[in-house]
């Protein structure tokens, strides 16, 4: 399934329960292969930070709940990692992100 799953380029995000070098909930964002630069990204909100050792972006859960819009604090780290990958891998967006069906 990865050898599939990762054949091409890849621009995943989800939530983390907690445990190993996650010490509490959270979500997670990263981008494979990492394209040069992801690392140095800038990204939102300012809370969510780069894990080197992970080589993902990191938006702990306690972060986004005290946010003053929680919704819209989520949906910044998801776009903005998104974007920052997206970007640095020099994607084709327009095909990529043309609208889905009505």
């Amino acid at each position: 399934m990865t050898r599939e799953a990762y054949s091409h380029e890849c621009n995943s995000a989800g939530w983390w329960p907690g445990g190993g070098a996650i010490d509490g909930p959270a979500f997670y964002a990263y981008s494979a292969p990492e394209p040069a630069g992801l690392a140095a990204a800038r990204i939102g909100p300012r809370a969510a930070f780069y894990s080197p050792d992970m080589k993902e972006f990191i938006y702990r859960y306690d972060d986004m709940r005290a946010a003053p819009d929680p919704r819209a604090a989520l949906l910044e780290f998801l776009q903005t990692t998104y974007e920052a990958g997206a970007d640095l891998a020099k994607w084709d967006r327009p095909a990529l992100e043309r609208p889905g069906p009505a």
